[in-house]
């Protein structure tokens, strides 16, 4: 794992991952001086997820999908994007979960809890069940933050539903292409 950390990048896409790495720590960290706490813990969110996607050798495109994925999902809550543009929020669940999805199958595979990906159906039954299940674990920490933190969260039934048939769509079709090409790298350290 610290192996895939310490890899140097080897093409444009490696490095665009990186950068993106870089501006999202470096964003968080501004934001802890510059935002409002709510805010802070939003953006500080999307660090595991890109980091992780790194540490465990993910594909150069998918690694870097997964991070702008994950960086875009959480300032679009910061700036308001989910309130400002009807439909965002389905487009970056379906998004985000699907590629959360990926990585949750990579370190089922790693942990050896299922076959390796790839040309097998498995993938896609495990990714649908990964993905209805990180939706709902997201849609009861916004009902949380709107039941103990803030008001201001959006959280209505029909937007708790929406989101998690949007997140279980991401995370079917991360399934599908789990189950048809690799999604790590060939040279990658194994957890």
């Amino acid at each position: 794992m610290y192996a895939n950390l310490q890899r140097p990048p080897r093409n444009v896409t490696d490095w665009l991952a990186d950068l993106v790495r870089a501006v999202a720590i470096v964003v968080v960290i501004v934001s802890l001086f510059t935002l409002p706490f709510t805010d802070f813990a939003v953006l500080s969110m999307s660090l595991p997820a890109v980091m992780l996607s790194r540490m465990i050798g993910l594909r150069s495109g998918l690694d870097l999908v997964t991070c702008v994925t994950v960086f875009v999902a959480a300032g679009s809550n910061v700036i308001d994007l989910y309130c400002a543009w009807t439909g965002w929020d389905l487009v970056v669940h379906l998004a985000c979960t699907g590629v959360l999805a990926a990585v949750a199958l990579v370190l089922l595979e790693d942990a050896r809890v299922i076959a390796p990906t790839g040309r097998r159906r498995i993938p896609i039954v495990i990714a649908t069940i990964t993905g209805l299940a990180l939706s709902a674990a997201w849609e009861m920490v916004e009902w949380f933050g709107y039941r103990f933190i803030t008001d201001a969260i959006f959280v209505t039934y029909d937007d708790t539903i929406g989101d998690m048939i949007a997140g279980g769509a991401g995370a079917l079709v991360a399934g599908v292409l789990a189950s048809r090409f690799r999604l790590t790298r060939t040279d990658r350290a194994r957890l």
